[in-house]
C-alpha cells in the first residue's frame, strides 16, 4: 500500500513533514508556524445549567516545545439553573457532609468570596467557626464570587469575556 510504505533513508524530510502536514486538518496560521496538531473536540460541559466551562485540546507535533497554548476554553451551558438546583459551590461542600472530619461528620456550607484563593472549596461546619478547605479547587464553571460571572477553571478566576474570546 502507497500510504504504508517506509521512507527510505534518501527520502526528504521536507516531504515527509509535507505528508504529515496535510494528512490533517486545515490548521491556522499559528498552528502550522509551531506544528501544533488541529485542536481537538470541545469535551462535553462541566454543568448543565448555570454556566460551566468546555475545553478543547491540541498536540504539539515538534520535538522541540511549540509556541502558544495547548488547551482552550469556552463558556457552555448559559441558561439559569432552576431555583431548587441551589448553589453550585453549595452543593460541592454538601458532598462531604457523608465524610468524616477528625472522626465527626457536619453538615458543610460554602464560604463565598475568599480574596485569597477564591478558587478554592473552602467550607464551613453548620452550627460552629470550623472553616476547612475541603478541596484545591472547585469544578470548572465555578463562580469565584457571588456577585460577578468570572468562573474557576482549573483553580484559577476567568473572566468570563476573555472565556468567550477564545472561542
Amino acid at each position: 500500500m502507497e500510504c504504508c510504505r517506509r521512507a527510505t533513508p534518501g527520502t526528504p524530510l521536507l516531504f515527509l513533514a509535507f505528508l504529515l502536514l496535510s494528512s490533517r486538518t486545515a490548521r491556522s496560521e499559528e498552528d502550522r508556524d509551531g506544528l501544533w496538531d488541529a485542536w481537538g473536540p470541545w469535551s462535553e460541559c462541566s454543568r448543565t445549567c448555570g454556566g460551566g466551562a468546555s475545553y478543547s485540546l491540541r498536540r504539539c507535533l515538534s520535538n522541540k516545545s511549540c509556541e502558544g497554548r495547548n488547551i482552550r476554553y469556552r463558556t457552555c451551558s448559559n441558561v439559569d439553573c432552576p431555583p431548587e438546583a441551589g448553589d453550585f459551590r453549595a452543593q460541592q461542600c454538601s458532598a462531604h457532609n457523608d465524610v468524616k472530619h477528625h472522626g465527626q461528620f457536619y453538615e458543610w456550607l460554602p464560604v463565598s468570596n475568599d480574596p485569597d484563593n477564591p478558587c478554592s472549596l473552602k467550607c464551613q461546619a453548620k452550627g460552629t467557626t470550623l472553616v476547612v478547605e475541603l478541596a484545591p479547587k472547585v469544578l470548572d464553571g465555578t463562580r469565584c464570587y457571588t456577585e460577578s460571572l468570572d468562573m474557576c477553571i482549573s483553580g484559577l478566576c476567568q473572566d468570563k469575556m476573555n472565556l468567550l474570546l477564545q472561542t
